[in-house]
């Protein structure tokens, strides 16, 4: 849910912060106050349009920012998304903030990184419905409408079983498509695969091949250059003369001279150790270039053939993928494919039949889901009228429609059922006798809307994942008769969802659990819209004063109005 929302320069809004609360949350004021600019505002978070008029006057650019808390039912798939795009926090947290700059450039931040327009969507589909702004609304979502049928229905159980046999058997369509194209063009891709087999297994390589001959080569390649470095080195260390003495020879004369020091000073015999070890040390080292040299070879043919070898390595690595590791897969993808080919009838037949078991079982529970569908249809239906009637909508009509899914709604190369199963479900309306059900996508706004919306949200309430819900407008066209039972509907509502919901209307307004009045001041020359969260003493003041003056007459019913929502919902 949103626990805090800051606005920032947007519109009249000058700095704006908003703690909210669970359940029902409730925004009165004066018409122009700035009431639908706060659910504007909590738009753009959500990915709605952004213009660069939305800015306040004088200022650069606009930011709102949102805190969120993740639970219930939308939590994994809301961290299972934060984690793919790399922007889960650790603790569980989520803000979301977008900046609208006076060049017309919008940025958007999900936990301080920036974060492209199709993740914004899919965020806002999982943690906010705005009604009045049919881009949030899920319910207008007709792929939704399966989904919320079977929570209705409990039909969980069923279709996962459903869905892991769609899975294997759509992974049985797709190895057969793969085996079917293999098998197209077997002859030559035979001849082909087993050229290029047969010229790798010739090659007979060994990993890390490549790399042995490369340093054997260097050392052929540079034999002269080799051989003089060690006669200059062996002649350094023990070839010298009476006059210029070979390092052997002075780290002798030095050892003797340290000999004479540790004698006459015992304190100094680690200073004879260490020159004895030198002059060891340096005796070994040339003994060991001796033999080195000794190994050196001038062998042009041997250079040829490793030439050669190393060429056929880097053919055959460039040909199959670019490394010795590589051209071993290929070799292994090219047996297996070969393998298909040579056997690939037989395993045709294999999951031909394979397939078919899949699709009797898949029809089976696909029917089930079909009957359960149905028979729960019928239900949602009568339920959600009552509600409408309760609603003062006794005349409007709701079904849930239940086609068979058409071929091009399956999917490419699928007969006519997907992961949901064989059904196309869609929410109709009629809300006036005598018109005939149009799709719920297609009627019109307004507080027919709205009301037909609490009558959803209330009857699916256990069964909708979006945690937070706004209502704006929702009581157009109402009195206060009907905004009893709106109030009370949506106080219930706020039982299993945060419901925000802006109103004229002082019936309704008394059913909050939080009420904010949102009111417009001139200051300095310039108008801004302030929020300030009511105390109860307040919000006596502030019900009494939306059924006209305040008087002790409006002054007691709004009194009424308070204890009568409070002993309604203990």
């Amino acid at each position: 849910m949103l626990t805090l929302l800051r606005i920032h320069n947007f519109a009249i809004i000058d700095a704006l912060e908003l703690s909210l609360e669970p359940r029902l949350v409730v925004f009165t004021g004066e018409t122009g106050a700035g009431k639908s600019i706060i659910l504007d505002a909590l738009d753009v978070l959500l990915g709605g349009k952004t213009e660069p008029t939305m800015i306040r006057t004088g200022a650069e650019r606009a930011t709102i920012e949102g805190e969120f808390v993740l639970n219930g039912r939308n939590k994994d798939p809301i961290q299972t998304l934060l984690s793919q795009e790399e922007l889960l926090e650790e603790d569980g947290s989520l803000v979301i903030s977008r900046e609208i700059r006076k060049e017309g450039r919008t940025t958007t931040r999900v936990n301080g990184r920036a974060a492209g327009a199709q993740v914004l969507k899919s965020l806002a589909e999982l943690l906010v419905d705005i009604h009045g702004q049919t881009e949030h609304l899920s319910i207008f979502n007709v792929k939704t409408h399966v989904e919320l049928l079977d929570r209705f229905a409990d039909l969980s159980a069923i279709k996962a079983d459903y869905q892991s046999l769609f899975a294997e058997y759509s992974k049985t369509n797709r190895e057969l498509a793969r085996i079917r194209q293999i098998q197209s063009n077997a002859s030559q891709r035979q001849d082909m695969l087993r050229y290029q087999i047969d010229e790798i297994k010739k090659a007979a390589f060994k990993p890390g091949e490549d790399e042995q001959l490369k340093t054997e080569r260097d050392r052929l390649a540079n034999a002269e250059a080799l051989s003089l470095a060690v006669q200059q080195s062996t002649q350094l260390l023990d070839e010298g003369s009476y006059e210029n003495p070979s390092i052997t020879d002075q780290l002798g004369n030095l050892t003797t001279t340290m000999h004479t020091l540790a004698r006459l000073d015992p304190s100094q015999q680690d200073l004879l150790d260490r020159a004895e070890t030198a002059f060891e040390t340096l005796g070994e080292l040339a003994h060991d270039l001796r033999l080195y040299g000794e190994a050196i070879e001038f062998n042009p043919n041997r250079l040829e053939a490793l030439d050669n070898r190393l060429d056929l390595l880097n053919q055959l690595s460039r040909k199959y993928g670019g490394s010795i590791e590589s051209i071993t897969e290929y070799e292994q993808k090219a047996v297996a494919e070969l393998d298909t080919i040579t056997y690939g009838d037989e395993q045709i037949q294999l999951l031909e039949e394979q397939k078919e078991h899949q699709l009797n079982r898949l029809t089976d529970l696909g029917q089930n889901l079909t009957n359960q569908r149905i028979a729960a249809a019928k239900l949602l239906g009568s339920r959600v009228e009552q509600e409408l009637d309760d609603l003062k909508m006794a005349s409007a009509k709701f079904q849930v429609e239940i086609q068979p899914l058409s071929d091009e709604e399956a999917g490419p190369n699928q007969p006519a059922f997907d992961k949901n199963g064989f059904d196309r479900v869609e929410f109709m309306i009629a809300p006036n006798l005598g018109e005939g059900f149009k799709p719920l996508v297609k009627i019109a706004s307004g507080g027919e809307t709205s009301r037909l919306m609490l009558a959803l949200k209330n009857t699916l309430a256990t069964e909708d994942n979006i945690p937070t819900l706004v209502f704006d407008e929702i009581d157009q066209g109402i009195g206060g008769r009907v905004g009893n039972v709106v109030g009370e509907k949506l106080f219930n509502l706020g039982l299993s969802h945060q419901v925000f919901c802006v109103t004229h209307l002082p019936q309704l307004a008394a059913f909050g659990n939080q009420h904010y009045k949102v009111e417009k001041v001139q200051k300095d020359g310039r108008t801004t819209t302030i929020v300030r969260q009511l105390a109860q003493d307040e919000r006596l003041t502030e019900i009494a004063s939306m059924f006209g003056e305040l008087s002790e007459g409006t002054i007691t019913s709004a009194r009424e109005l308070l204890v009568a929502a409070n002993a309604g919902n203990q």
